[in-house]
């Protein structure tokens, strides 16, 4: 057989993939998408490029640089990318739908149940060990994070400032990110070295691939007229239920101001989940004080033992919010719309970025910036979410902070009286379960809540 004989018939070896059996992978991955981004992201590589061959190595990488750019989930949006690739928009909606959809209703239970009985001895009891076991998640995350992000003085001097600018002199976490993405790229132009600015490379043997090279879905390059179809489509089903919120309701509304507020932490919330919760602790729990310090990470553990992305604690933020300012709704009822439109306002965009962006971003395959601009964000991420650690650290291990403004400087100076030393030992027990004897983060969180038991019926 001659070349083109032996290229006609791999060609025609390349069986596509049905949407029907698409549809069970992404419904099997959302069941079972436990252990954050990082463990989310390695289902996804084993399922679809080991197992699967949908795609190949360096196409995953570079559709999940893309989602390491954008706001929001980017394990959530790496699956709406994949299906995009195989399906196009339905696709995208199966894979991104999917992957939510599981965890939101364990979610909106959870939260159900935390608001209805957690006055209770034992749920109090329970979040109070797991807690402190969420703190040393969030301790592990900096870690991890920073071990694989800080690799030269350039990253780390990034992590530093970002830490120093949120955590003495609260800049907002939008305005850290866009300034480590400025200097991202123009460190890819001239210290390529410094911000890993290197093209992905791998092998190109998966389903999506060898379609490319055959020319076979020329439906997924960029046009214009295409470009703003989606932007129209997608920009409406996002905003339109925030504008009649406002319209209908005012301003003043709990919901209204839960739509709005997520609306906007729906773009500038980089860096995934524990960068969001930086900004949510603040906002939800400083200025509109729809919960207390102690109850983020109650939620928090509550979206650590459920399938699905992280960011889906703010479904519990935007239950609790509406449950305590219900107007004249029952507060069961209304927590359950204020779970619906918090979800809704944080996932409708991540789904626009992708059928905005992933055309775009095939068609820019090895570009040096967008490498050098996350490798940027990626260190300064690292320093917010220390700024998160230590926020957290202080809030539980100590009954009492007091925040201390000096000009422009802004301190957290906890009062020592009031250190709660099982708690720090609870913290201090998960984190070294983690590190040292490389626990999961579920069996962790579990054997913290059964200590927390114990301490209240047997040592308190």
């Amino acid at each position: 057989m001659n070349d083109a004989a032996a290229a006609a018939g791999d060609s025609q070896a390349v069986a596509w993939v049905s949407f029907a059996e698409a549809f069970r992978v992404w419904l099997k991955i959302g069941f079972i998408s436990f252990g954050g981004p990082a463990g989310q992201i390695a289902v996804m590589h084993r399922i679809v490029v080991e197992e699967k061959k949908w795609l190949g190595e360096a196409r995953f990488l570079h559709a999940l640089n893309y989602c390491m750019l954008l706001p929001g989930p980017e394990a959530q949006q790496l699956a709406t990318y994949i299906g995009w690739l195989l399906h196009r928009t339905a696709g995208g909606l199966a894979a991104g739908l999917l992957f939510v959809l599981p965890g939101a209703v364990v979610m909106l239970g959870l939260s159900m149940l935390y608001a209805g009985y957690g006055e209770l001895k034992l749920v109090q009891a329970i979040f109070y060990g797991v807690k402190a076991a969420v703190l040393a998640v969030v301790i592990a995350a900096v870690i991890r994070i920073g071990q694989r992000a800080l690799k030269n003085w350039a990253m780390i001097s990034l992590a530093a400032l970002s830490f120093v600018a949120i955590f003495f002199f609260t800049v907002p976490f939008p305005a850290i990110v866009a300034g480590a993405a400025l200097i991202g790229f123009a460190g890819g132009y001239f210290r390529p070295d410094l911000f890993g600015a290197g093209a992905e490379s791998g092998a190109e043997d998966g389903i999506v691939d060898r379609r490319m090279e055959d020319g076979q879905l020329d439906d997924a390059r960029p046009t214009l007229a295409g470009t703003l179809k989606t932007a129209a489509i997608w920009l409406t089903v996002w905003l339109l239920p925030v504008a009649l919120l406002f319209f209908f309701l005012g301003p003043a509304d709990v919901f209204a101001q839960e739509a709005f507020f997520f609306c906007k932490m729906a773009v500038v919330t980089f860096g995934g989940a524990y960068a969001v919760l930086a900004y949510v602790a603040q906002q939800a729990v400083e200025v509109y004080g729809w919960l207390a310090p102690g109850e983020m990470l109650d939620g928090l553990g509550l979206a650590e033992t459920t399938p699905g992305p992280l960011i889906m604690v703010v479904q519990f933020v935007g239950f609790l919010g509406a449950f305590r300012n219900p107007g004249g709704l029952d507060p069961m009822l209304a927590g359950v719309i204020g779970a619906g439109i918090t979800t809704w306002v944080t996932f409708a965009p991540c789904f626009m970025w992708i059928f905005l962006g992933a055309p775009f971003i095939e068609a820019l395959r090895g570009r040096r910036s967008l490498s050098a601009a996350l490798s940027a964000i990626t260190a300064a991420v690292v320093g917010v979410i220390l700024n998160l650690a230590i926020w957290f650290a202080l809030n539980i291990t100590f009954g009492e902070v007091t925040e201390i403004d000096v000009g422009a400087v802004r301190l957290l100076a906890p009062t020592w009286q009031t250190l709660d030393p099982i708690s720090l030992a609870l913290t201090l027990a998960a984190l070294l379960a983690m590190l040292r004897f490389k626990a999961g983060m579920i069996p962790t969180l579990l054997g913290a809540a059964v200590l927390g038991v114990a301490w209240a019926y047997l040592g308190a």
